[in-house]
Formats: C-alpha cells, structure tokens, sequence
C-alpha cells in the first residue's frame, strides 16, 4: 500500500514536470507492469488529480478541463461525460452516444430494425475502433460507469492482460452483447456494426460465421 501511495505521489511529480506521460512510459519508469500502473491512473483519476486524452495522462488543471456535456445516456439516463463515449450511427445519418460500452451495448436494440454501425474507443490508447471488431472485458473488477462493465480494446491480448489484473470475461462483440443482454434479462433481436460502409447484421446470422 505504501509503495502504491509513493507511486502515485511520484506520478503526479512527473506529471507536473513532463505535461503529460502515457502509461507504457510510467510502466517502465518504475519497472512495473502497465495493469499496475492502470490500478494507480484508476485512483488517481477518480480523486480528480489526471485525466486521460488520447492515450496520454495529464494533471487535471483548468486549462486540461473540458466542459461536461450535457446530453444524457438513453439508456440510463446518465450525464455522458465521456469525451469518446460509445456511438451508434444509424442510417449513416443520426448519431446516438451512450455513457458506456455497457448501456452502447443494449441501446442497439432500438435500432434492430435500422442499417447502423458502431463506434467504440480503445480503453488504452482511446483510439477509434468498430465495435463488431472489438475485444471487451465484460465484469471486471473495474466500474467507470454502469455495471457490469464493459471494457473495450482492439485486441485480444490487451483485454485478457486486463483481466488477469482486473478479473472479467474476454469476449467478442457477440458474445459481449450476450452476456450483457442476458444478465439484464432484456431480449434483443438483433445488431448491426461496420467502420466503413453500415452494413445490417442479425444476430443469428452473425452466430452462424462464428
């Protein structure tokens, strides 16, 4: 624990000199793993000392402040303070955000109907993903929104080093959607998600190419 607070103090010193650090650098400058460092930027960020942008960690000053949006999630009805938060894009046209992967997730069931694809972020370098490509941790020990969480990465590898730190399932979109959908007892017909060109997909046809 002590260790833990040193570390975190040191951050903080390191932050303050450099600006903004990302996690593989602190990684190496304390010669500890990135899931312990993801542990220590948790802390840090939810007693409001950082903030990460784009793959970075910054101190959160005024002048790194961005302001809180307004909208509300359609599926919880939380304040979507997210500045990646989770999209659908329906009929190439409108755009509906939602606070979380989790509440993204179940909000295509409005949508079953529609030609939509999905947009997520990666949770380690917040780059642009398609969610139907996705990998997400579903459950771990790691809440920054509604539970279970829903942790996206772009690759397999990164969720399940995030799961051996955090506990969770490693799971594909489908199997994501699922175990989502099943444990909130709610009956989704079908879902949709492509980068490019929206392209509609049903569930069942989805399962058949697995």
């Amino acid at each position: 624990m002590e260790n833990n607070i040193n570390r975190k103090k040191e951050i903080l010193r390191i932050l303050q000199e450099r600006g903004e650090v990302t996690v593989k650098e602190l990684s190496h400058i304390f010669n500890v793993s990135e899931m312990t460092i993801y542990r220590d930027v948790r802390e840090l960020e939810k007693e409001g000392e950082i903030k990460r942008k784009h793959g970075s960690i910054l101190l959160n000053t005024v002048e790194n402040k961005e302001p809180v949006s307004l909208k509300s999630c359609p599926v919880c009805s939380k304040p979507i303070t997210r500045s990646h938060p989770y999209k659908i894009i329906v009929e190439n046209i409108k755009v509906v955000e939602a606070c979380c992967e989790h509440c993204g997730l179940m909000l295509h069931q409005r949508y079953a109907d529609k030609s939509v694809y999905a947009l997520t972020f990666d949770f380690i370098s917040e780059k642009p993903i398609n969610a139907l490509d996705a990998w997400y941790v579903v459950g771990s020990s790691a809440i920054p929104c509604c539970s279970p969480s829903v942790i996206p990465f772009t690759n397999k590898e990164d969720a399940e080093k995030f799961a051996k730190g955090f506990g969770g399932k490693v799971l594909n979109f489908i199997d994501a959607y699922n175990e989502i959908i099943n444990r909130m007892n709610i009956n989704i017909k079908s879902c949709c998600s492509t980068e490019s060109q929206p392209t509609t997909f049903k569930l069942s046809d989805i399962k058949k190419l697995k």
